[in-house]
């Protein structure tokens, strides 16, 4: 059994593109939250050398005379844009496991080697022609061997967005070509470690003494080696997240309570939301602040609070989250950034009874009826179709976006409309 690596390139740009052709071929460029940084590039703004992380204010004079195009992130558009992906490719694959918004690892089970091959390039070309992204797939016999492999067939046009690690004849080879720093599970303060030691490659990984790496890093060094030299990985198994966190920059500074309130009740709401699409309840909420760190006297707070009981119920986060908002609130300094964290995270259907806070059955259908059925208006009519009145109406807080792309995937009145 191997396992495969899928990969969408340079996600955030392709999304734009997929929207906008007129985008495809042209130097692009995405920028974090507040329009501030780089985050994504296309291949052909890759080649002129623009940095992933360079500020844009440093580098927007230099943008316009290379042509390139300026797109500010639009993460309503690529979380929807992942959902199809990972949509399409459950269809198409075994056992799915996503990785992250652009990327999940499959077990193939019953192919051969010629099979595998077919069944890649089929993917690639049907999801080239459904969404307009193209994807990588790299094959190994574990994760991190299909990691690797899927570097390389990215690195190497050759072979066409499709390599196989496990049926080359020349591994060790493509393995010393891989620096330490891009193998999976190796970060920045192992891979100084690792070179000290003279081990600069994938393949001076493997072969190094086992020793060395379990007193370094334990077992999980031992379980990367051996993987490293073609060991089958654990099995997949769905994981479900520890936290859930939502935190945006502000466009001005906020020095007034009221406001801090919006924001944070927006980021409640939102939190709960994606509690419910997971399936969870929280038992623990923090709700956090900070000014700019350039400024002479930063300042930053958080607050937290358990609930007796695990809730995922928008309602009921927000009355505790709205209580922390007022310990957190400085009104002498100008705050730039806010956010909530939703902790010890249960399943829903495996929480334990509060003996002191016995709630009726009929009660809590009642609130998980009403929560599923706001879901489904926001779903269907667009976010924000129902909102909560702690979140306002006006927004001088949100993030800058002065580039900003349609969100014709998500919302009706952004559909383009073609005129014949």
């Amino acid at each position: 059994m191997n396992t495969a690596l899928i990969d969408s390139n340079n996600f955030y740009a392709a999304c734009e593109q997929s929207l906008d052709p007129k985008l495809v071929g042209q130097p692009l460029v995405v920028l974090s939250n507040n329009d501030g940084c780089v985050i994504a590039r296309s291949a052909e703004a890759r080649k002129l050398g623009i940095r992933m992380g360079k500020p844009y204010f440093q580098i927007h004079h230099e943008l316009t005379k290379l042509g390139v195009k300026i797109r500010s992130s639009n993460y309503a558009l690529y979380g929807d844009m992942s959902r199809r992906l990972m949509s399409l490719l459950a269809e198409h694959c075994e056992n799915l496991n996503v990785y992250s918004i652009d990327e999940a690892f499959t077990e193939s089970r019953h192919y051969s080697s010629q099979e595998l091959q077919t069944w890649a390039y089929q993917l690639r070309a049907t999801v080239c022609r459904n969404l307009g992204l193209t994807i990588s797939i790299g094959v190994g016999a574990n994760k991190t061997q299909a990691k690797l492999a899927n570097q390389i067939a990215k690195a190497e046009p050759i072979h066409a967005g499709i390599f196989d690690l496990t049926t080359t004849n020349e591994s060790d080879l493509w393995l010393e070509s891989i620096p330490i720093e891009d193998v999976w599970g190796i970060g920045r303060k192992l891979a100084h470690w690792c070179r000290l030691k003279g081990i600069k490659t994938a393949r001076q990984l493997r072969d190094m003494p086992s020793n060395e790496l379990h007193a370094k890093c334990g077992v999980k060094g031992i379980r990367l080696q051996r993987e490293l030299n073609g060991h089958p990985s654990p099995t997949f198994s769905k994981t479900e997240k520890q936290e859930t966190r939502i935190s945006r920059s502000f466009k001005e500074p906020i020095t007034n309570l009221e406001e801090l309130k919006k924001a944070i009740s927006n980021y409640v709401v939102r939190a709960s939301e994606k509690l419910r699409q997971q399936k969870q309840k929280a038992g623990k909420v923090t709700v956090y602040t900070s000014t700019s760190l350039f400024i002479s006297n930063p300042y930053n707070k958080s607050a937290t609070a358990s609930l007796a009981l695990p809730s995922n119920h928008t309602g009921e986060l927000l009355s505790i989250a709205l209580q922390l908002t007022e310990k957190i609130f400085h009104p002498h300094y100008p705050l730039k950034k806010a956010g909530v964290l939703m902790q010890e995270l249960h399943n829903e259907n495996n929480i334990q009874q509060n003996l002191f806070m016995h709630i009726p059955l009929h009660k809590q259908h009642q609130k998980e009826n009403l929560m599923q059925s706001i879901d489904q208006l926001n779903n269907r009519f667009g976010a924000g179709t129902i909102q909560w009145a702690a979140c306002g109406s006006q927004r001088s807080w949100t993030l800058r976006h002065n580039h900003i792309s349609r969100a014709a995937t998500t919302r009706l009145k952004e559909i383009p409309i073609v005129k014949a």
